[in-house]
């Protein structure tokens, strides 16, 4: 309201206010000429003054005088606007013997005005305000513990640098249950008891909010476990007697009939069928009703990167002794473009790149196209990949490619067929057994060594061979693990046509292992054992072969520059392998915690003999870095040879996403 408004209110109160009592009225004065006419015109007379300063409603909070229990600012300082500043500090008193303090005081952190603040000044005021509120938030914490005659008081008082805030709280006596009822539980039958103990709260409980609503959650998961479809739990209600600081607590409950899961029907799109569904599903038609089994259907479909997202309906049919499922799904892109490049000494720099048409077959008839270009290798690759081909999680893969390949050890041209079906692991689903079998042919044209005299030649070889791996991974992560080990072995039975006809076998075991030794430090070991029976190394063809050195390998020596050379000093590869490596994988508390070093120690030995000679180790020792990205770390690894030989340069460098092993 502006001034004028203000005195024009104030004018009219006046001349509508009720005359005085006649004991009141003084003489009349004299009537002075046209007294009684009214100039509409003239001026008002001036308003008594009041003694107040005008309010300015736009001025800012003022500093407050210091009151009991409140502390003038001390030290202020002067900001822009005149009003003093100052800083503060904040604590609570009288909880550390509440149960759940800790909970209690993690809880007020994350919602407190004065820690949102906290490193900002401020004025008397506006800390005041902030304290109040924090005391009728401390003492809702508290009554969520059960302590509903808590008791909550702030007071300020000096600090050296500024304001100390306290928060005395008396939480008085925490409340109890004296009973907890769950009517219509008994409904459940034999089961009901140990629904029962599943919701856990029991009388002479304390009275804490979120462990009823917690316990609400484990009876509704439990019965959706065990059969109970349609399930549904009331409204509670706790009543809460003062006097006696008990509680009562009712929480209705209607299990319902048990459910078996009926049929599936499928909308939307990708347009997967019914079928297909049930080979994703991990339940057929008849079997328990577990509301599990539906959470994980949904994590699958969208697993497939097929499905942006599936609305899963439970339809009851049969009076509820039967569920049918409607699926809805909504689709992804199907198609995906990625690259990926890479660095490693002997390997050069090494360049991919892929198109997919994740839906070309319908099922999830994966059709990719792959190149590879690089300082050492080029290749043209398709592929056909069907998941869930005939089982959850079991893919089948066919492939094609063309490439050339032009190391120290051999230099390739090749066309390969392939195919395999194989059960891998995924960053949603770890499984702890893989496997993988399959067959496939190549015609391959190589230059490298094959006799002992150690001169280059060029043969072209024809070979088939029925690959076989089979492996048990108990690790706690799939890219980063800390815990538990890993082993596999693979097997590959291959035949061989150059100048007649030979058949061997190539066999390969690697274990590895991870120790947390600290929140920072973890511990990782690996060794790898393998054999080539049935043929001589300079019978087989040198892509065939063993080799040994690299980033994957032994670090500190080039890719595959460990083992037995030739007259130029280049690799020839080897059939006995043994191979370890030691590393302590630190991670930094600085930056995040988001860098890590990694000092590491590798051996490894590779020989003509279908054994490995442990006696002709070669060692190496190095350092690399990590970068823990939301996809997993990112790793540099500079590697020393300890035990150079001719051509062993002085350092080796790798750099590739995940671990080393």
């Amino acid at each position: 309201m502006g001034r004028a408004a203000w005195l024009l209110s104030a004018a009219s109160a006046v001349a509508l206010a009720p005359a005085p009592a006649l004991a009141q009225t003084p003489p009349a004065a004299p009537q002075q000429p046209d007294a009684a006419e009214l100039d509409p015109s003239a001026p008002l007379a001036p308003m008594p003054d009041l003694g107040v300063e005008w309010p300015d409603l736009n001025a800012k909070d003022e500093t407050l005088p210091a009151t009991a229990g409140t502390a003038p600012t001390v030290s202020p300082q002067s900001s822009e606007d005149g009003t003093s500043q100052v800083r503060y500090a904040w604590t609570i008193e009288g909880i550390g013997s509440v149960g759940g303090a800790e909970d209690i005081l993690k809880s007020f952190r994350a919602q407190s005005a004065l820690e949102t603040d906290r490193k900002k000044s401020a004025n008397a005021a506006q800390i005041g305000r902030r304290s109040r509120a924090d005391a009728d938030l401390l003492t809702e914490l508290l009554r969520s513990q059960g302590y509903y005659d808590a008791v909550v008081e702030p007071r300020t008082e000096r600090a050296a640098d500024g304001l100390r805030v306290v928060l005395t709280a008396d939480p008085g006596q925490q409340y109890r249950f004296a009973s907890v009822e769950l009517p219509g539980l008994s409904q459940a039958g034999e089961e009901g008891s140990k629904f029962r103990d599943v919701f856990g709260v029991k009388a002479g409980d304390p009275v804490i909010a979120q462990d009823v609503i917690d316990a609400g959650t484990a009876l509704t998961t439990a019965l959706g476990q065990n059969g109970f479809a349609s399930a549904k739990i009331g409204e509670q209600r706790v009543d809460v007697n003062h006097q006696t600081h008990l509680a009562t607590l009712v929480l209705p409950v209607d299990p319902g009939p048990v459910a078996r899961f009926g049929t599936i029907r499928v909308s939307g799109s990708p347009p997967f069928s019914a079928r297909h569904l049930a080979i994703i599903a991990r339940f057929k038609r008849g079997d328990l009703f577990k509301r599990s089994k539906i959470d994980d259907l949904r994590r699958a479909l969208i697993a497939t990167t097929l499905v942006a997202s599936a609305d899963v309906e439970v339809i009851p049919v049969d009076g509820g002794r039967v569920v049918d499922l409607a699926v809805k799904l909504e689709p992804a892109p199907s198609h995906t473009i990625a690259g990926e490049l890479g660095y490693g000494t002997g390997q050069g720099v090494r360049a991919e790149a892929s198109w997919t048409d994740r839906n070309f077959m319908n099922p999830e008839g994966a059709l990719t196209l792959r190149g590879v270009l690089g300082t050492r290798e080029q290749l043209a690759a398709v592929q056909l990949r069907r998941s869930n081909f005939m089982k959850r999680d079991q893919v089948l893969n066919l492939q094609a490619s063309a490439g050339h390949q032009r190391y120290d050890a051999y230099e390739a041209r090749t066309v390969r067929l392939a195919g395999n079906i194989e059960r891998q692991s995924n960053f949603i689903w770890q499984k702890t057994w893989t496997w993988s079998y399959g067959a496939e042919v190549l015609a391959t044209d190589e230059q490298g060594v094959f006799s002992t005299s150690g001169i280059k030649d060029t043969r072209t070889f024809f070979i088939a061979a029925l690959p076989l791996a089979l492996g048990y991974d108990g690790s706690d992560n799939l890219l980063d693990p800390t815990t538990g080990f890993r082993l596999s072995g693979r097997l590959s039975p291959e035949l061989s046509a150059h100048g007649g006809k030979f058949a061997y076998a190539r066999g390969q075991i690697d274990a590895s292992a991870y120790k947390r030794v600290s929140d920072q430090v973890v511990a990782a070991g690996r060794i790898r054992l393998g054999t080539i029976v049935g043929a001589s190394a300079f019978d087989i063809a040198p892509s065939r072969r063993f080799y040994s050195g690299g980033g994957g390998s032994v670090r500190g020596y080039g890719y595959q520059q460990l083992g037995p050379k030739d007259a130029d000093g280049d690799p020839i590869g080897g059939r006995g392998l043994a191979e370890f490596a030691l590393e302590a994988r630190i991670r930094l508390k600085q930056f995040g915690g988001n860098f890590g070093v990694v000092p590491f120690f590798d051996g490894g030995s590779l020989t003509y003999h279908a054994l490995p000679d442990f006696s002709t180790w070669r060692f190496a020792a190095g350092i690399g870095a990590r970068y823990y990205s939301s996809f997993g770390p990112i790793r540099i690894d500079l590697g020393v040879p300890l035990n150079r030989q001719k051509g062993d340069g002085l350092v080796a460098v790798t750099v590739s996403l995940g671990q080393a092993f």
